[in-house]
C-alpha cells in the first residue's frame, strides 16, 4: 500500500462588514456538489512564493476579489481519494480571515469562473448556519460564526 501523501490548503473567510463571502459548488463537482464552501484552495508547489501569496491568487482566481490576507483562526484536516483507488491525499488546511482590498463586486448573481464552483453570496454572519456548507467545513464556520464574528 503506498504511503498517503500531504497537502496544504488555505482557506479565506473574506469580511465586509457584517457579511463573510461564501462560494457553492456547482452540480457537476466531484466533491460535496451543490454546497457552500468559503474561497481558497490547495498550494501547488512552486507556484506561489509565500502563502499570503497563495491564498491571494486563490481568491482572485476564485471569485475575482483582491484580498489583503489575515491571521490564521483555525487549522483542521480531510481525507479525500488522490488517483487510483486505495491513494488517498491527507490535506492539512487553515482558514484565514481576509479582507478584501480591490477587484470584481461579487453579488448573489456572480458566476464565479471556476469550473467547480456555482455562485457567490455575502451571507450575514448571523445566517451562516443557515447555509448547507461542506461536512468538513462546518466546525471551522460554527467557530467562525460564534468567535470571531
Amino acid at each position: 500500500m503506498p504511503e498517503p501523501r500531504l497537502q496544504f490548503a488555505q482557506k479565506a473567510f473574506i469580511v465586509d462588514r457584517d457579511r463573510v463571502l461564501l462560494v457553492r459548488k456547482s452540480g457537476s463537482d466531484p466533491h460535496h456538489p451543490g454546497c457552500w464552501e468559503v474561497p481558497g484552495g490547495r498550494l501547488k508547489v512552486g507556484q506561489d512564493a509565500d502563502l499570503d501569496e497563495h491564498i491571494r491568487r486563490e481568491v482572485y482566481e476564485e471569485v475575482g476579489l483582491r484580498v489583503e490576507p489575515g491571521p490564521p483562526f483555525h487549522l483542521w484536516d480531510w481525507w479525500m481519494p488522490d488517483g487510483e483507488p486505495g491513494e488517498d491525499v491527507r490535506v492539512v488546511a487553515v482558514a484565514r480571515t481576509c479582507r478584501a482590498v480591490g477587484g470584481t463586486a461579487v453579488t448573489d448573481e456572480h458566476r464565479v469562473p471556476d469550473d467547480h464552483l456555482g455562485e457567490a453570496a455575502w451571507v450575514p454572519v448571523r445566517d451562516l448556519a443557515d447555509y448547507d456548507v461542506i461536512p468538513g467545513l462546518k466546525p471551522v464556520m460554527e467557530h467562525f460564526r460564534t468567535d470571531l464574528a
